[in-house]
């Protein structure tokens, strides 16, 4: 089944800067007869709103919170992971990857976060050690009994040397798991025991920095317009109606502000100081321009699942327990916010509604039977699946064909089906007060102080109204200066 849109549909922008035939009602055209005709048209002066509402702002209010900031950037720490685990290359006593592992030796590459950075040398195993080596294909248990930078020496368990890893030598993992003394003894290495230390291990952390972004826009009206009263009767998004144009003109433009703000706070991407293009051209010293949002946050350091079986999937649990396994690697955060599209929002409601046992003579969905006089209940808002509860709403800006409803048709391949986000609060170390903060995970930092509030910034200038200056116009001007923080992204997921 096709749908296919008439070509009179309502899609073009409604705010251009030219004044054409097609932004005015023209009754004085051939077709209409003109003014003059013999009898006046029946004139519908209220302005039908065939959209509902246009706005798609509000998502962040859901799920964020709002705090101001003084400086040009917010930096903030994240703990790392507790347990000690790396990604490892297996190799024999002479360095072969191949050879027969007599003895066996572990190079270590990365943190098994790959995430976290890693520089030569940074790992926490030491002598005396008992750790896991694993891969695809087999498992070893032994003891640490040398490290020497990345290399560490083993000696494992039951065997006498490591030739049970037989495959992907260079696709391992080791992990620590306890450490084992023998009696009288501090340690097996004979240098460790010169030094009297193996070497303490202290915790670590990832700071992460993201900057505000400066946005303006204004509405100008002349003298002579504000004053003129028009015959169609406008109505605006925050409930207002009257019969001045420029009244529909400023709340349209206050609006579509607004919706920037949040779209800003979603699509943003931080530049590279004195690489890209954008930072060329606004000629900034010293910073990179742009800032950080909400989707390429989650994209460099949070989770994307692009589904089990195609683009739009989620129509059946494999999705589903394949994020679970994921979130159990990361915060194990009970509850999320799903923010879906129209697709996935209906894709989610019949996989549940699959799960459920048909009664006879109609459907039972939900929590009730449904009786011949109650009207079916099609859709869900929720759902658990092992420790998880997952809250389902529909995401207004992945679904408008002037937003990132127009994008996903035009570039499906890489449409973002919606976003997961955890609820309630994480504790990190806010280097700008100094202390350890409970935040949301998601919450928008504004530039204020004592002299200027910047968070939403409105002033009106010209000699219309308060005459402030000689222009024979109104001008009204708004400015917002903020970022995004999205902490602990590793446990966000965008559906892609």
């Amino acid at each position: 089944m096709a749908i296919t849109g008439g070509s009179l549909l309502n899609s073009t922008p409604a705010s251009i800067q030219q004044t054409l035939s097609t932004n005015y009602l023209d009754l004085s055209s051939a077709s209409n007869a003109g003014w003059g005709q013999q009898y006046v048209p029946d004139l519908m002066e209220k302005e039908a709103e065939v959209f509902g509402p246009r706005t798609i702002s509000g998502f962040l209010a859901q799920v964020g919170a709002e705090e101001a900031m003084t400086a040009d950037q917010v930096v903030w720490s994240e703990q790392g992971r507790l347990h000690l685990s790396y990604t490892c290359t297996m190799t024999d006593n002479n360095g072969n990857i191949n050879g027969s592992l007599n003895g066996g030796k572990v190079t270590i590459t990365d943190h098994i976060d790959t995430n976290a950075d890693y520089t030569s040398g940074s790992h926490g195993i030491r002598v005396n050690d008992t750790v896991i080596v694993a891969n695809p294909e087999s498992v070893i248990k032994a003891l640490v009994t040398e490290v020497d930078g990345n290399v560490v020496e083993l000696a494992p368990y039951g065997v006498a040397d490591c030739s049970a890893i037989t495959d992907a030598k260079t696709d391992c993992v080791i992990m620590v798991y306890g450490s084992e003394y023998a009696k009288g003894k501090k340690y097996l290495s004979a240098a460790a025991a010169e030094a009297d230390t193996r070497g303490a291990n202290e915790p670590s952390f990832k700071s992460y920095t993201n900057k505000p972004v400066i946005m303006k826009d204004y509405y100008e009206v002349s003298g002579s317009d504000a004053s003129r009263i028009g015959w169609v009767e406008v109505s605006t998004e925050a409930g207002g109606s009257g019969y001045l144009w420029y009244l529909k003109a400023e709340a349209d433009t206050r609006a579509r502000f607004t919706d920037y703000i949040e779209m800003a706070m979603l699509e943003g991407e931080l530049g590279v100081h004195g690489t890209d293009a954008v930072d060329n051209f606004l000629g900034t010293a010293g910073d990179a321009t742009g800032t950080q949002g909400l989707f390429a946050a989650i994209t460099s350091r949070g989770n994307v699942t692009s589904g089990v079986t195609g683009v739009n999937a989620a129509t059946d649990l494999a999705e589903f327990d394949a994020i679970l396994a994921e979130f159990d690697k990361q915060g194990a955060i009970e509850e999320y916010m799903m923010f879906v599209n129209r697709s996935t929002s209906l894709a989610i409601d019949d996989m549940l509604a699959s799960m459920n046992s048909y009664g006879a003579g109609g459907t039972s969905y939900g929590v009730f039977n449904n009786s011949e006089d109650m009207a079916l209940n099609l859709g869900f808002t929720g759902f658990r699946r092992g420790s998880y509860d997952f809250y389902k709403s529909d995401f207004r800006y992945l679904n408008d064909k002037a937003t990132r409803g127009g994008i996903n048709d035009a570039a499906n391949a890489n449409a973002i089906r919606g976003v997961m986000i955890p609820a309630g609060v994480s504790s990190v170390y806010d280097q700008t007060v100094g202390a350890s903060m409970k935040r949301p995970f998601l919450h928008v930092r504004y530039r204020a102080s004592q002299t200027d509030d910047r968070r939403m910034k409105t002033w009106v200038t010209g000699s219309v109204g308060a005459s402030t200056s000689a222009l024979d116009a109104m001008q009204l001007h708004f400015l917002t200066e903020r970022c995004l923080i999205t902490q602990g992204a590793n446990n966000f997921m965008l559906m892609k």
